[in-house]
């Protein structure tokens, strides 16, 4: 399958995730056609408004939108933002209950509009959610994915970039497992360049002990709390990030990303979503499995898909 021509680029939700979403797809011309929809009619209007204004400066694409959930029709991706606030302090597993009803009586809706669509769940908590949706549609697997760790994946190769003084592209390292508390990076397989991640070494850069990338680890598991604590909400980077899972579908690029599936048996784990590199393209998302894992990540790794059965448990899926 090869890019689609004259893509369609859904978000559901104009709050602050939903419009930097938006925003940066212009701006990276992620597709040609991006549509805006949420409930608040007066919200959304403007928020369109305010982005058409700029369609000068952003190429090609451009920007519909309103309440009426039929500007969704006929989108080739469909990103949920929508859901309630993560509030300071307040885990994401927290707001589970909540955004697994608003998802049951927003899907029906969306899928009759845009039966065809890649559905990506950005809303929290993304992993618990990405089963709920995949149950509500009856979708295949690969067609609903969340974001996953694909910010937290870019939050831990900007922190490695800078000690190591290096570009971002050049670290090759992920996070994997749950999007939240019980997530951790796969430092066994992590570079820098070519270079393992504990042998990494230059004049202006001493190596890694493994307390330093511990540190690091738990500043990427916790970044999200210290934005909201200081601002309120994350939106930018998951906007760019969201972006890019997009361009990825529309440009059927068979990028491989730590996007968020229900697994089907990969790594020993069935019936529950969580990150792990993936191809990503047109037609949605498959999971690797040739990942290697050390015993520790391996241990690790079936601990946060317990820990995410336990909350679905809960939910009462």
């Amino acid at each position: 399958m090869s890019a689609i021509e004259n893509a369609k680029l859904a978000i559901v939700g104009a709050g602050s995730v939903g419009t930097s979403l938006a925003y940066a797809a212009l701006i990276r011309g992620s597709a040609r056609h991006v549509a805006l929809y949420d409930i608040a009619k007066e919200k959304v209007d403007a928020e369109v408004l305010d982005l058409a204004h700029g369609t000068q400066f952003t190429g090609s694409s451009d920007i519909v939108g309103g309440s009426d959930v039929a500007v969704v029709q006929d989108a080739h991706v469909v990103i949920i933002t929508a859901g309630a606030k993560q509030h300071p302090g307040q885990t994401r597993l927290a707001l589970a209950d909540t955004n697994v009803r608003i998802l049951e009586g927003m899907l029906p809706a969306l899928l009759e509009q845009a039966p065809n669509a890649i559905y990506v769940l950005v809303t929290n908590p993304c992993d618990v959610l990405t089963v709920a949706a995949q149950r509500i549609t009856g979708l295949p697997r690969h067609r609903i994915l969340s974001s996953g760790t694909v910010l937290d994946t870019s939050r831990l190769r900007w922190l490695l970039a800078k000690r190591a003084g290096v570009s971002t592209s050049s670290v090759h390292a992920s996070i994997v497992g749950e999007h939240g508390d019980t997530e951790f990076p796969l430092w066994s397989s992590a570079t820098i360049g070519s270079v393992p991640i504990l042998d990494w070494e230059t004049p202006d850069s001493p190596r890694f002990s493994p307390g330093e990338l511990d540190h690091i680890a738990d500043e990427v598991k916790n970044a999200a709390y210290r934005v909201i604590a200081g601002k309120g909400a994350t939106n930018y980077a998951i906007g760019l990030s969201g972006a890019r899972i997009a361009e990825a579908i529309l440009h059927d690029e068979h990028a491989v990303l730590p996007v968020s599936t229900v697994l089907g048996g990969e790594y020993g784990i069935d019936g529950v979503a969580l990150s792990m590199p993936s191809v990503v393209g047109a037609h949605g998302a498959i999971p690797l499995r040739g990942t290697p894992l050390s015993a520790s990540e391996s241990g690790r790794l079936l601990a946060s898909a317990e820990a995410l059965r336990e909350s679905l448990a809960d939910l009462g899926l």
